[in-house]
């Protein structure tokens, strides 16, 4: 008998809807991509692809429970000692590993996708780099059962199929890869690891469209949205299709470029220097206060509220500020 949960197999493609709503979304994020090769300079900027690729891997970590701060993640990659789980510390250095060797993956090879759980779980579960062969139930960050992976005989052929079927299908990549990555976590072929295996094959997969998306921190915009995630995981399962799980992902996939966009502008033309000179005046700011807020940057950096957060937002994502959420607004330290 056929396992109830999934049954699309060879010559059958996963159950979803094309809508406008997405259409709209590949058209938008395709001009994006065009704004950020026009305006950024990626592949020529290491510090910057560092900085991306370390919030990416404390981002999808960080959804899994992982402990460690982005200062932390970023000590640790750096070789310094750092008083945390060895657990989160092992989990860092091996998610680092393999997001550096994202462009020696094929994203159609089952053998690949084995290696990648390999590294990506090594020394941390017993079942590394193999499939599954327990029944498994899938839960979200607060232990609510979202559904039950797929039966441990059926999992390498719905894999495969899964596979198959991303490299084959005519479907527009953007909207291909967030069915990747629904299906994958739905199937849960392995006993743990699958949320980062998956995020980590759905920036491989976008990267082959177009290798901007190598160095994209889309995991941390799923971070910040992490209840929007399973509720679209939730909603998506519910409905038996991935159509909501497509629609938020392509939305944080738009929210990742045009923060990348953003940044590329203020380092562009000269703006590097304004940058700079806001953070001199904060951290000036900061020798007399205890914190700083919003309305605070606003006054010192003659900015919008909206200029004001993302400078903020920046400052603590480059882990130069810490902040706090008190009383329904951030507070930002040093």
């Amino acid at each position: 008998m056929i396992d109830p949960v999934r049954c699309y197999m060879k010559n059958q493609k996963p159950p979803f809807e094309i809508t406008n709503h997405m259409i709209d979304h590949v058209a938008e994020i395709a001009e994006l991509v065009g704004k950020l090769s026009a305006v950024s300079s990626l592949s020529a900027n290491p510090t910057l692809r560092r900085s991306n690729r370390i919030r990416t891997i404390h981002g999808s970590l960080a959804i899994e429970q992982n402990t460690l701060s982005l200062e932390q993640v970023t000590a640790v990659l750096n070789g310094k000692h750092v008083l945390a789980s060895p657990k989160d510390i092992v989990e860092v250095k091996n998610a680092y590993e393999i997001y550096e060797r994202l462009d020696e993956l094929d994203p159609y090879s089952v053998e690949d996708l084995l290696t990648a759980h390999g590294i990506m779980t090594r020394d941390l579960v017993e079942e590394s780099g193999m499939f599954r062969t327990r029944p498994v139930g899938v839960v979200d960050s607060e232990g609510h059962v979202l559904h039950f992976g797929t039966l441990p005989q059926y999992v390498p052929d719905l894999v495969m199929a899964l596979l198959e079927w991303t490299k084959t299908s005519e479907v527009h990549m953007l909207i291909r890869s967030c069915v990747f990555h629904y299906e994958l976590e739905l199937i849960h072929p392995f006993a743990d690891g699958n949320g980062r295996v998956g995020r980590l094959w759905h920036t491989l997969l976008l990267s082959k469209w177009n290798s901007a998306f190598a160095w994209l921190p889309v995991e941390s915009i799923i971070h910040d949205r992490q209840q929007e995630y399973y509720a679209a995981i939730n909603a998506s399962n519910d409905a038996g299709e991935s159509t909501v799980f497509i629609e938020f992902m392509m939305s944080a996939i738009k929210a990742s470029l045009i923060e990348a966009i953003n940044t590329s502008n203020e380092m562009s033309d000269g703006k590097i220097n304004k940058v700079a000179l806001r953070w001199k005046k904060i951290e000036e700011y900061l020798k007399t206060h205890d914190y700083i807020i919003n309305a605070d940057v606003r006054e010192l950096c003659e900015v919008s509220a909206a200029t004001a957060n993302r400078i903020l937002t920046e400052l603590f994502k480059e882990a130069k500020l810490i902040r706090y959420h008190i009383d329904g607004h951030w507070e930002y330290r040093t």
